[in-house]
């Protein structure tokens, strides 16, 4: 992360003076790692079936629909649960919180590893969700309360870059660990990167209430633009996954790769995301709904892209590098738009965008997966296209009711 040792040195002491337990520096940076990687295993855990999808479906005796549903079982429990469970625990140290969280990934991932059964498996990744669902709505005040508000951005920015090596890294090499043993392989080592990260976190994060955390209330409070935010991100996220559940039957059924083929482009869609992070995360500060906006509209034609030219192998490598590279660009404003314009607590605030977004999640694939038996893989991206263009429309429809120049406050 650029600036490291500059933004270690700009860790405050709280909103108006000394808190107490405030890190020091070294500490500060050690615990943005641990929950940069404990993001990255996340997200790679949310992601991993998508990869694994025929695999799974082989050993467990299901159809691919059924394990797209994984996904989607997924999305619904964080859109459900993420709100209830930052109410119920707003009370409680973050550390508290934290630790508890990774030891549920690291027990969920491996019933995961050691399930016999769709049922099982199904569980498992339901306890994941659970716990994924309260996670974002607390990492991100934890991460840059520990640091001055000038690299609030980029604090953002660093922990989007771990979903984005979520695509680049995680995915990918889950799926050719996968199709070198077996899919349980891949799911079991997110419980190690799971338990490096909650022992960090454990021993280095400082025990402190959560109302005195300095990133514990948005800096421009305003309940129009934290709801055009929150529609504006279901809507996009829910186009997204409509496709991308399927991605790997497209770029084979349509596309023509072959499956060696579709790894490589697993990994140039995952590069993609991250170099559109970078670029976003660069610019978020000063331009936070064009930073939006921009994202959103690079994945609408990214997918509409795919629906109408993907059977060229050149046209498809083209528009899914500009569906990769606003993939993660689109959540990263989002969650920024939060800690700006919460209109009370920022956990709340963020446990509600991650809701909205996996209820988007969820949707996605499960409407891919209506849509899959009945119009095929190609018609899904259609679909979503146009859902992301509905995301345009209420972002644009938002900047109609807020005249003026770009802000740094979004």
């Amino acid at each position: 992360m650029d600036g490291a040792t500059e933004q270690a040195q700009g860790v405050r002491a709280g909103r108006s003076g000394a808190v107490t337990g405030q890190p020091a520096p070294w500490h500060a940076l050690a615990v943005l790692v641990a929950l940069i990687l404990a993001a990255f295993t996340f997200n790679t855990a949310e992601n991993l079936p998508v990869g694994l999808l025929e695999l799974i479906s082989e050993s467990v005796r299901v159809s691919l629909s059924a394990v797209g549903l994984l996904v989607t079982g997924y999305g619904v429990t964080v859109a459900v649960a993420s709100v209830p469970l930052a109410h119920f625990v707003r009370a409680v140290p973050r550390r508290h919180v934290l630790t508890g969280l990774l030891a549920a990934l690291v027990v969920s991932s491996l019933g995961a590893a050691l399930a016999t059964s769709y049922w099982l498996l199904l569980v498992a990744r339901l306890l994941t969700a659970l716990a994924q669902a309260l996670f974002w709505a607390v990492m991100g005040p934890v991460a840059v309360g520990l640091f001055a508000p000038e690299f609030r951005g980029r604090v953002v920015g660093a922990l989007s870059v771990a979903g984005s090596l979520a695509l680049v890294l995680g995915v990918p090499a889950g799926t050719w660990l996968g199709q070198q043993s077996d899919w349980q392989v891949p799911v079991a080592t997110l419980a190690a990167l799971g338990l490096l990260s909650l022992v960090t976190i454990a021993v280095l994060l400082p025990t402190s209430r959560p109302e005195e955390e300095p990133a514990a209330y948005g800096t421009s409070p305003e309940v129009r633009r934290f709801a055009t935010v929150l529609v504006a991100g279901a809507l996009s996220a829910t186009g997204a996954f409509t496709g991308y559940t399927y991605i790997v039957k497209f770029l084979g059924d349509v596309s023509g790769f072959s499956p060696s083929t579709v790894s490589v482009l697993f990994v140039a869609f995952g590069v993609a995301c991250l170099v559109g992070v970078g670029i976003t995360g660069a610019l978020l500060d000063r331009f936070p709904q064009s930073a939006l906006t921009t994202a959103v509209a690079t994945q609408a034609v990214g997918m509409l892209g795919l629906y109408s030219a993907g059977t060229d192998p050149v046209a498809a490598v083209v528009f899914l590098t500009l569906m990769g590279g606003a993939l993660g660009p689109v959540f990263m404003a989002t969650q920024n738009a939060m800690l700006h314009c919460a209109p009370g607590r920022t956990d709340i605030a963020l446990a509600a965008n991650s809701g909205s977004y996996n209820a988007g999640i969820a949707a996605g694939a499960a409407l891919g997966g209506l849509i899959l038996p009945w119009a095929g893989v190609r018609d899904t991206f259609l679909a979503g296209g146009l859902l992301t263009l509905g995301a345009c429309a209420v972002l644009l429809g938002g900047r109609l009711q807020r005249p003026g120049p770009e802000s740094t406050k979004s």
